[in-house]
């Protein structure tokens, strides 16, 4: 009876973690001498989370930012963490929030891919990780198109 109890326990608490959606993930490709350039997707969750880092070998730094204007200037900075609210996705996007890669190891060209491991922390204080694969698109690529 007190395994069938600890296995009822378990598998509470393996579904109360937040399953996070990633979709449309793309890196805008890069000429030779560019050293940043931004990934973009769409995050959804179905439980209440916040992504707090990113990571990918095709950068030696890599940040969440937010665009925003501030005094009539649109101005970029690195935010801690960018929560995500069930049943409304979050849609990182040239001019809002988005992953900057910083210091690339080489230049990014359109149909190749880049790994990004994004990192979750759930309401509950759990860590999670989520490995990416995102397309490069052409260097002058809008959010939504088929390249």
């Amino acid at each position: 009876m007190k395994s069938l109890v600890l296995l009822a326990a378990l598998s509470c608490s393996l579904a109360a973690h937040a399953e996070v959606k990633v979709s449309d993930a793309w890196v805008r490709g890069t000429v030779a001498a560019q050293k940043s350039t931004g990934a973009f997707m769409t995050l959804s969750s179905d439980q209440p989370v916040s992504l707090v880092a990113v990571s990918s070998p095709a950068a030696r730094i890599v940040e969440v930012h937010e665009m925003k204007m501030d005094n009539h200037v649109m101005m970029m900075q690195a935010v801690p963490r960018l929560d995500i609210v069930p049943g409304k996705p979050v849609q990182l996007k040239p001019g809002g929030y988005h992953v900057m890669l910083i210091d690339l190891v080489k230049p990014l060209s359109k149909g190749g891919t880049v790994a990004l491991m994004l990192e979750f922390k759930g309401a509950d204080g759990k860590s999670s990780r989520q490995a990416v694969t995102a397309e490069v698109r052409d260097l002058t690529a809008a959010a939504h198109a088929q390249q």
